[in-house]
């Protein structure tokens, strides 16, 4: 019988929920799902300082925002709780004394100041600081007085000598570390708190986790983690580092680079399964040149086999292809709903619209619909609607209307749209035929300049839409001021 697969993403609560770590978590899933497995979520908070209740909850709110959900862990229980670092420091301390009654940890009361000076000396031979190990063999009385007398101290793993430390990474091959250049590293702080390499050992020990799929950032800690492994008689998971996330200028992605944080792309209307469809496709190549996933196509193809070493590139106008797909599958409803926040945030909208508002606001936004890749943008396409600076974009859009024709057509569409009875997208198309007829002019010479004329640019939604949404008034007095007339 083959093992259950079982995974965990284990984030630290202590800033916004980066997109980084979405990536993580995602992946972490999307195996739990391929595999039939269990995906676990905990939280490591013993981080006192920075660790905040408000980014646990921003953290457990994206991940429900993106559709990750997991099997066991914070919120949902467990068999293997409490899912909160900071709730299973009894748990620790158990462990801490089994190591230190069998000789494989020990107390070590060197000050930073001592430990300060042994690490200058290292440096100053060339040597890589590694802790010299003076404390692992005071006598035990020595270590009694030590403690009797309130001596702080931290506690340390003993890390064997001349030893590799390695293991077969599925997505970088196989790793080695040399232990001598490890060192008997501290496992609890001076203030009693065990420190991150040490708790997640045992919580991955305890929560029977199989594979730990995390960012390439934490090799580094797998030596360390691979002796505590040892030491406790537990069983080595299988682990995956997944590689970094860059900016488009190849370097680590950071705040220079815009929008990190799930939130943010929350916030400027990004639809979750966009997002998720992008960060799969961040380091994991699929067989195919399929691009667009359903969430259902990800589970059933997604492997680990398949994560490249090389790092991922964080392309944004990728994503708002992406997002751009995603959006037209929305109906009018779903769309409004979407981009209304931002419109009010423009002040282009009430924060409690009426009906006939909100009427309005829904035919604005679908026709604008194939010109808004994320819902933010919809501020700038809808704009020409509540602006009155509608000047010629540039030199190109600003000589439609210095064609020969133009005021003629400018002044045959005024009559014509000021006699209708009603003003509809329908009753205003006929309008174009008739001033091509009437003038003898060409199709563009008649919808370019009265575009230009009422919206200050060349592309867009159909003319007559644009008219209807404009409305009579608003449509006439902008013909006016264009100053091209016929009177």
């Amino acid at each position: 019988m083959t093992q259950e697969v079982r995974v965990r993403f284990a984030p630290s609560p202590t800033g916004p929920f980066h997109i980084g770590g979405a990536r993580s978590a995602l992946f972490n899933y999307l195996m739990a799902k391929h595999t039939n497995g269990k995906f676990v979520v905990r939280i490591e908070d013993t981080d006192r300082k920075r660790s905040t209740s408000e980014s646990e909850e921003n953290i457990k709110e994206a991940l429900k925002w993106l559709g990750i959900t997991w099997d066991e862990g914070i919120d949902v229980g467990g068999p293997d709780g409490p899912y909160r670092q900071t709730d299973r420091l009894p748990i620790y301390q158990k462990y801490t004394e089994k190591l230190l009654a069998e000789g494989k940890a020990y107390y070590c009361f060197c000050t930073p100041e001592e430990l300060e000076a042994e690490k200058q000396e290292q440096m100053n031979r060339g040597e890589t600081p590694v802790y010299s190990g003076k404390c692992r063999n005071l006598p035990k009385e020595t270590v009694e007085q030590y403690l009797k007398e309130g001596r702080p101290y931290v506690i340390r793993i003993v890390t064997p000598k001349d030893e590799t430390l390695e293991f077969d990474d599925l997505v970088r091959g196989h790793v080695a570390f040399d232990s001598n250049k490890v060192g008997d590293f501290v496992i609890v702080k001076s203030d009693g708190i065990p420190v991150y390499n040490y708790c997640v050992v045992i919580d991955d020990a305890l929560m029977r986790i199989t594979h730990v799929v995390r960012a390439e950032e934490h090799l580094s800690n797998t030596p360390r983690q691979l002796v505590l492994y040892h030491a406790l008689g537990f069983p080595v998971p299988t682990f995956a580092h997944v590689s970094l996330i860059l900016g488009a200028d190849k370097k680590k992605m950071s705040k220079r680079h815009g929008a990190t944080s799930v939130q943010q792309y929350r916030d400027m209307g990004y639809l979750p399964d966009a997002l998720v469809n992008f960060l799969a496709l961040l380091g994991w190549t699929p067989d195919s040149d399929q691009e667009i996933f359903s969430r259902e196509e990800l589970n059933q193809q997604f492997s680990l086999d398949r994560v490249a070493k090389n790092p991922a590139v964080f392309d944004i106008e990728k994503l708002n292809w992406i997002n751009f797909h995603y959006m037209k599958q929305l109906d009018a409803d779903q769309l409004l709903a979407l981009c209304l926040p931002h419109l009010q945030q423009a002040g282009y909208a009430s924060q409690e619209p009426d009906a006939a508002e909100l009427s309005w606001l829904k035919d604005v936004v679908w026709a604008m619909r194939e010109h808004v890749q994320y819902g933010a943008q919809i501020a700038d396409a809808v704009q020409v609607f509540f602006t009155e600076d509608y000047a010629p974009e540039n030199e190109e859009t600003a000589a439609v209307l210095k064609e020969e024709t133009a005021p003629a057509v400018l002044t045959m569409f005024r009559d014509e749209l000021a006699a209708l009875d009603e003003v509809t997208a329908d009753t205003v198309q006929p309008l174009f035929k008739k001033i091509q007829k009437g003038l003898k002019v060409k199709g563009k010479f008649v919808y370019m300049p009265i575009r230009v004329a009422i919206t200050g640019v060349m592309h867009g939604p159909d003319l007559n839409v644009i008219v209807a949404l404009m409305g009579r008034d608003k449509v006439l007095s902008r013909l006016e001021q264009s100053g091209l007339l016929n009177q």
